[in-house]
């Protein structure tokens, strides 16, 4: 059909940066983000971080077309710091937190996966197990992730 190749979607070509910024002539402290190979996924979840940062007055993104894979992201902070460098936090502190959901999520798992080779034991194997659990659970929480309090 007419549809475009799959590696299209997401391999960049030779020359084309994966970033470019232009800052805003008409707007103080603000800045255009053109991010190519990307959608709304990233897109939201990057307006949504900077959203959280008090230095950030504006943030939004749009998607010029469905078949352009890229999207524009405007910036605007306050006198005190740039568009590029909240961008920057903003990014580190997304990646912080998907590492720490993907943490949880394979603890969580993994004790899951074994409560599920338990099942059917005795009751005495039962509180041995839960006490394994409950170990796992303040090693993993406390020696695993220190400074880390949920």
């Amino acid at each position: 059909m007419n549809a475009p190749d799959r590696f299209e979607l997401f391999v960049l070509p030779d020359g084309v940066k994966k970033l470019t910024i232009t800052p805003d002539t008409k707007i103080p402290n603000a800045a255009t983000f053109k991010v190519e190979k990307e959608d709304h996924t990233l897109a939201n979840m990057l307006r949504m971080q900077l959203l959280e940062d008090p230095k950030v007055l504006f943030a939004g993104y749009k998607m010029p077309h469905p078949l352009d894979h890229y999207f524009i992201l405007k910036v605007q902070t306050t006198p005190d710091t740039t568009p590029a460098h909240v961008l920057g936090n903003a990014l580190t502190e997304l990646i912080q937190n998907v590492g720490s959901m993907k943490n949880k999520f394979e603890v969580k798992r993994v004790l899951f996966c074994y409560f599920l080779l338990c099942n059917g034991t005795s009751s005495t194997i039962w509180a041995f197990h839960f006490f394994f659990f409950f170990f796992f659970y303040l090693a993993y929480h406390f020696f695993l992730l220190p400074g880390k309090f949920y």
